[in-house]
C-alpha cells in the first residue's frame, strides 16, 4: 500500500523512521569473522590498474611495481606451508617447518590518504589463491578474532592461508604488541606471506606512546619480518577536489534522514557514549546495512579513549562508503590540539580525512 502524496509545500513522509545506531548492540560469531577477512566493500573492486600513482611521487609509481611482483611470486606455498586449508592443523602438531629466509612480508609505510589500502587490497586481489586461503583484516579485527577462537585455533585457522594482509597496523597496548608478535612468528614458520599498512615505520611504531624497553623490544621484533616500503604522497581525497562542506543545521539533518530509505539519526555525543558499550571489532556490524549516517550536535570529542573509538568508527564507515551528514562543529575540529600533537596524531588526521570525505559524499542527499 502506498503512502499519500505530500501536500505542496511539505516534505513526502518517510517510509520508515531512522535507525539509531546507539540501539544497535551487534553480536559478531567467531565463524563470521573468519568470512569476513576480505577487503571491504569499498576495495571490493580494486586493483593495481586502477591505483592512479601521483606522477610527483614516484615511491607511488614503485610501490605498484614492487606489490605486483610480490604477489607473483605467491603462486605456490611458502617455505613450510601446505597447499590445503587443513594444512595449518598439520604443522602445528607436525614437524615444525624451517623458517623461510629473508623478510616474509611487505610493510606499506606513508601518510593518511596515499593509497596504502587500496594497494594492500590490490595485493590480496592479485595473490593467486583462491579467497579461502587469504586473509584481509584490520588490526582490531586480527586481535578479536583472536579472543573469539583462542590463540591456537587461530595459528590453524591462519597457518594454512598463502596471505594475510593486516590494514592499520596499530599498536595502542602492550598486550596486543606481545600478543600479534607471537602470532606474525608462528605464522611465518607456518609459511604464510604477510602484508600490513601503517602510518609509522615497523621500528617506530610506539614511538610517543609507552617507554617500556620490553614493549620497544616487541616492535623491533615485529619490524624484522617485514620489508619496509614508504609510499610519500599527499591524501588523495582532497587532491584537487573542493573543500568539505560545511555542517548543516539541525534541522536539515532530521529532516534528511526521515526522508532517506536506510539512514540512521544519532546525537553524537549519545553515540560517542554508545560506542563504549561496544567492541571496536563489531563497528562494522554497527554499522551494517546504512545509507547514510546522519549526526546532530557533532562536537569535540572529550577525551582519547573516546576520540581512538571514534577513529574505528570513522574507518568502518569509510571501508563501507557510508556517507555521513552532520551538524555541529566541522570535522576538522573533532580533536583538541593536544590529541592532534600527541602520539595518536596520525589516527586523528586519518579520521579527520575519511570524515571530511564521507561528508562530501554525503551532500548529495540533502533533502529539499
Amino acid at each position: 500500500m502506498s503512502s499519500s502524496p505530500a501536500a505542496p509545500g511539505q516534505h513526502p513522509i518517510a517510509r520508515a523512521a531512522p535507525i539509531s545506531l546507539c540501539a544497535r548492540e551487534p553480536r559478531v560469531p567467531a565463524e563470521r569473522l573468519v568470512a569476513e577477512m576480505v577487503p571491504p566493500p569499498r576495495f571490493g573492486s580494486v586493483r593495481f590498474d586502477t591505483y592512479v600513482p601521483d606522477p610527483k611521487q614516484p615511491s607511488q609509481t614503485e610501490a605498484v611495481t614492487v606489490l605486483s611482483a610480490f604477489a607473483a611470486g605467491l603462486d605456490r606455498p611458502g617455505p613450510g606451508s601446505a597447499a590445503g586449508g587443513g594444512g595449518g592443523m598439520r604443522r602445528w602438531f607436525g614437524r615444525k617447518p624451517s623458517a623461510p629466509a629473508g623478510p616474509r612480508g611487505i610493510y606499506l609505510d606513508g601518510g593518511y590518504g596515499v593509497g596504502k589500502t587500496h594497494l594492500l587490497a590490490s595485493l590480496w586481489h592479485a595473490t593467486p589463491a583462491p579467497a579461502e586461503l587469504k586473509g584481509f583484516g584490520t588490526f582490531v579485527e586480527l586481535t578479536n578474532l583472536v579472543g573469539a577462537l583462542g590463540f591456537q585455533q587461530t595459528v590453524r585457522t591462519l597457518g594454512g592461508h598463502r596471505l594475510l594482509c593486516i590494514d592499520e597496523f596499530e599498536l595502542d597496548d602492550p598486550g596486543d604488541t606481545v600478543l600479534v608478535s607471537t602470532l606474525l612468528g608462528k605464522l611465518v614458520d607456518s609459511g604464510v606471506a604477510l602484508a600490513a599498512t601503517s602510518n609509522t615505520l615497523p621500528g617506530k611504531l610506539g614511538e610517543g606512546r609507552f617507554a617500556s624497553a620490553d614493549f620497544l623490544r616487541e616492535i623491533q621484533g615485529l619490524g624484522a619480518h617485514f620489508r619496509p616500503l614508504r609510499i610519500d604522497g599527499d591524501d588523495y581525497r582532497h587532491r584537487g577536489l573542493p573543500e568539505a562542506p560545511e555542517p548543516f543545521t539541525e534541522e536539515q539533518v532530521t529532516r534528511t534522514a526521515h526522508a532517506t530509505e536506510g539512514a540512521s539519526l544519532d546525537d553524537f555525543p549519545a553515540l560517542l557514549g554508545h560506542l563504549a558499550s561496544v567492541h571496536p571489532s563489531r563497528y562494522g556490524a554497527l554499522t551494517e546495512g546504512l545509507r547514510v549516517a546522519c549526526l546532530t550536535g557533532v562536537g569535540p570529542v572529550p577525551d582519547q579513549s573516546t576520540a581512538l573509538r571514534l577513529v574505528v568508527l570513522a574507518d568502518r564507515l569509510y571501508d563501507r562508503e557510508v556517507p555521513v551528514l552532520a551538524s555541529g562543529v566541522p570535522f576538522d575540529r573533532l580533536f583538541s590540539d593536544e590529541m592532534l600533537n600527541g602520539g595518536y596524531r596520525k589516527k586523528y588526521f586519518r579520521a579527520i580525512s575519511r570524515l571530511t570525505a564521507l561528508a562530501r559524499d554525503a551532500k548529495g542527499l540533502l533533502a529539499e
